[in-house]
């Protein structure tokens, strides 16, 4: 699909004027809202980072996931069956936290659940409104085009069932903390305190190279 009528299929949301600081910033022309932040911390709120369908749009209730939502974690998909093992784990972990009733796993390609299965599962538990999140680190043509995609093919068996698909994790502060404990921890595995992280063990990958 091209991405000229992949882009037709949604419509995109210009942001209201926002107000920090007691100052109205207003609009950029572009139609983004550039926030005030520290250097690396930059970002552009406005009219892009999620693609929803024109066909139900949003509640027009409080943000966030709530009845008659279901939610897809999507990621990329293996031929390894311990890597999309990992993507199931994940999820439940997910659902037990955020305490979400409908939580879907679907991988874009080369394993099951595929988008239109985890898709048609959320419609069958309910769903009246699906949430994809993409569980990728940065945007890219996956995110950009494919799984926008699947989820536009997959959502043409179901009238009346509206979807966002959400930006991927991208630089979020939390990141820095995940990455720091993964370090620190397989230096301490290195350093023979620790035994292997569930995602090394019985690779014998995780050891000093000299």
């Amino acid at each position: 699909m091209e991405s000229s009528s992949l882009l037709s299929q949604f419509s995109f949301r210009r942001s209201p004027e926002i107000r920090l600081n007691g100052r109205n910033h207003g609009r950029a022309a572009s139609g983004f809202v550039k926030v005030p932040q520290k250097p690396w911390q930059r970002r552009y709120v406005g009219t892009q980072p999620c693609l929803a369908t024109a066909r139900g749009g949003f509640s027009q209730g409080l943000p966030g996931v709530g009845d008659g939502d279901g939610v897809i974690i999507v990621d990329h998909g293996s031929r390894r069956k311990e890597s999309n093992l990992m993507l199931s784990e994940f999820v439940t972990m997910f659902k037990e936290k955020t305490k979400y009733p409908i939580v879907e796993p679907a991988h874009m390609e080369l394993a099951e659940p595929s988008i239109k299965n985890a898709f048609s599962s959320c419609v069958q538990k309910g769903a009246r409104r699906i949430v994809v999140s993409p569980f990728f680190l940065f945007p890219g043509r996956h995110w950009n085009q494919d799984i926008p995609s699947l989820t536009a093919e997959a959502a043409k068996e179901h009238p009346g069932v509206s979807y966002v698909v959400t930006a991927p994790l991208g630089l979020h502060e939390l990141l820095v903390d995940i990455l720091n404990d993964r370090i620190k921890y397989c230096l301490s595995h290195v350093a023979g305190y620790a035994d292997e992280c569930s995602v090394c063990a019985g690779t014998g990958k995780c050891h000093l190279y000299e």
